[in-house]
């Protein structure tokens, strides 16, 4: 009906069709107001509505307990490399688990504050691997260990969580936040950008326990100060409205779809669908190893990069984009989120199964 192409992005990704039509129907005039959510003043009754209920619900999807706050910053997951140092910091130490890119980038970023220490470096393999217990030892004591919970570059996802204990565990979740239940207790903080499984981009969700809010750096900037977000409820100035409206969708969404049980179950059989066709082909590789692999984005590569070039040329003739693997690692993947679809990842396996016979 609309022309749409299979979106397999990284992000800003794909979105599911009934929350961009409900946005559409919205657009002009949301629920008779006569104006946009993007026009409307973010003090007014029927925005603070708009962002009191997307608040209400994600803590109801996830199950986030009533002692963690919930913020909406701006500057997306990568200002929280930032902020998460010179919030928690306070002279102690950071621990950094580095399993891909990203989390490296917020490693060397917390250098800049304070004392940071990689716990665990796995560009010696290449990020293809998440650690076990026994490849780190945890500190008796530090500010807060931090990890990356899925790879979208790289394709590997943590499949458990360390049992951090007393420090607090630190989580960039942004590709894989709502795809699975997890438990928020474990957690000191958790944050994401939306424009992966929570909607658009622009905004980034920190659910933080409140005991570590106020705990800030002198030269912590006033707007990456927690306390002053959490005391003006995300709105010391104008937060991206429109954005949190999209969020609020998706988390309704969710619901809608059984909850995040359900979406564990649907991601796993998309994932395995595809994984399994992976495995049987002598054709095309994996990147990541069989025990670290990522639900959310599956990275592989055909026999040479000529090959992994021309798949993508014909990939997009076939109605598909995004498979170009990242610049920073080459090869393909498809990013397989909570809005992509069982049909949409068999179309993709078909259209393997015809490259692989025409190019093997």
């Amino acid at each position: 009906m609309y022309n749409r192409v299979i979106n397999f992005a990284a992000g800003p990704s794909t979105l599911p069709l009934e929350v961009l039509e409900e946005i559409r129907e919205d657009l002009m005039n949301y629920k008779g107001t006569g104006m946009s959510v993007m026009e409307m003043s973010h003090r007014s009754k029927t925005y603070l509505s708009i962002f009191d209920d997307t608040k209400k619900t994600l803590r109801r999807v996830m199950s986030i307990p009533d002692d963690y706050e919930i913020l909406f910053i701006q500057g997306g997951a990568t200002e929280q490399f930032s902020a998460i140092p010179l919030n928690l910091l306070a002279g102690g130490k950071g621990y950094y688990l580095v399993t891909g890119s990203f989390a490296n980038k917020a490693y060397k970023e917390a250098l800049r504050y304070g004392d940071a220490i990689c716990l665990y470096d796995g560009s010696a393999k290449s990020y293809r691997h998440i650690p076990n217990e026994n490849e780190y030892v945890l500190p008796k004591e530090a500010s807060y260990v931090y990890l990356c919970s899925n790879n979208t570059i790289y394709g590997t996802e943590w499949q458990t969580y360390p049992d951090t204990k007393d420090i607090p565990l630190v989580a960039d979740m942004s590709s894989d936040i709502m795809s699975r239940p997890i438990d928020i207790s474990k957690f000191g903080l958790i944050y994401a950008g939306a424009q992966k499984n929570m909607g658009i981009a622009g905004l980034a969700a920190v659910i933080i326990r409140k005991d570590l809010i106020g705990k800030h750096s002198s030269i912590t900037p006033t707007l990456m100060q927690y306390s002053i977000q959490a005391k003006g409820d995300s709105m010391y100035n104008t937060p991206p409205t429109f954005s949190i409206y999209v969020l609020g969708l998706m988390a309704k969404w969710v619901e809608k779809m059984g909850g995040l049980e359900a979406m564990q179950k649907r991601n796993e059989e998309k994932a395995k669908l595809l994984y399994d066709y992976l495995d049987q082909s002598s054709f095309y590789e994996g990147r990541a190893d069989r025990e670290s692999r990522s639900m959310m984005n599956v990275s592989f590569f055909t026999p040479s990069k000529e090959l992994d070039d021309k798949f993508v040329k014909e990939s997009i003739e076939a109605g598909m984009s995004n498979l170009k693997g990242h610049r920073e690692a080459g090869g393909l993947r498809a990013s397989i989120y909570n809005a992509m679809t069982i049909d949409n990842v068999k179309v993709l396996i078909e259209f393997m199964k015809k490259f692989e016979k025409e190019n093997a």
